[in-house]
């Protein structure tokens, strides 16, 4: 007797819904039964694709699947995810875990009463060169990063910290875990009416300082992530998968200068996103606490909100 075969959703045929539902189509072990979204054509042109059936409404899931991916828009996810959760499902969550702190908090109190696994789509935790680093990242003092995207509609429901700068929160969050001791943020909105460009410097209560920069106003794709601590500077490039390690070792005999030796890591393609789902299916079949849990989403919204008060606290006149 094989495994059972899961029968999974894609709520959401966007972008991102469509790569989700092109996984579990081709995942053994697991039936992409329905794909949903409230435009019908594109419901039925996703399901079409991918050989699974349209339905127009999430509401008609329950008893249909055992799990799935909640990839509709950001303001969305609070009630889509809530009435999956509620009705016995499991539930990957793409980020923004919700538009808000207390929305968020309400999702992983519903999947701990239901009993639900709930992984929170951090994609950037099954890139090849975040998976490295984990080995090489050891009491950083200093973290900088930015993430710049060119204007695109995608994402506009919620503002550029929601949208894009949460990967970053959660990588840093996952490689050097440690409360916040503060947090200065400046935003500026550019082109919607949420803040488009972002920097906020988080000092944490172990010492590491992150300085983290997003926007989606750049004239060009750029997500690098760079982390300085005593015997290494190492500098990742997420989008080249591409990580450059310089390392320090004492003076040679006579000399003055120690030896600084670079590395380059080339890291092979890999599949984030079916790394991402394979994980997520993992933990439906054996019930195991996810790859990216409730409380990892949460820490990242407690910061994302705690980012936003320093902004508006900036802007306030004097």
């Amino acid at each position: 007797m094989g495994m059972a075969r899961l029968r999974a959703a894609v709520v959401g045929a966007g972008r991102l819904g469509t790569l989700h539902a092109q996984k579990y189509a081709a995942l053994e072990g697991v039936q992409l039964a329905w794909v949903v979204d409230t435009d019908r054509t594109r419901a039925q042109k996703l399901a079409q694709e991918t050989g699974a059936r349209a339905l127009f409404d999430c509401r008609e899931l329950p008893g249909k699947v055992e799990l799935v991916t909640v990839a509709s828009p950001g303001i969305t996810h609070y009630e889509v995810a809530a009435a999956m959760l509620g009705a016995g499902i499991d539930v990957l969550l793409e980020k923004p875990m919700a538009a808000s702190l207390g929305e968020a908090r309400q999702l992983a109190d519903l999947a701990t009463k239901h009993a639900r696994v709930f992984q929170i789509g951090h994609l950037e935790r099954f890139n090849p060169a975040i998976v490295r680093l984990r080995s090489i990242v050891s009491g950083p003092r200093f973290v900088e990063c930015d993430r710049l995207a060119p204007f695109t509609e995608r994402g506009t429901d919620v503002d550029v910290v929601l949208d894009l700068m949460v990967h970053d929160l959660d990588v840093i969050l996952s490689l050097a875990p440690a409360e916040i001791a503060s947090v200065e943020a400046v935003g500026v909105a550019v082109l919607t009416d949420t803040i488009d460009v972002a920097n906020a410097r988080i000092r944490f209560k172990s010492g590491l300082i992150a300085n983290v920069s997003a926007s989606r106003v750049a004239p060009r794709r750029e997500r690098k992530i760079r982390f300085f601590q005593p015997d290494a500077y190492i500098s990742v490039d997420y989008e080249a998968r591409r990580v450059q390690v310089y390392r320090k070792s004492p003076p040679p005999a006579g000399a003055k200068f120690p030896v600084i030796s670079a590395e380059q890591l080339d890291l092979g393609e890999g599949d984030p996103l079916a790394d991402e789902i394979n994980s997520f299916v993992a933990a439906v079949r054996t019930r195991r606490t996810p790859a990216v849990t409730a409380e990892d989403g949460l820490r990242v919204m407690e910061l994302s909100e705690r980012i936003r008060l320093s902004m508006s606290a900036e802007s306030l006149p004097a």
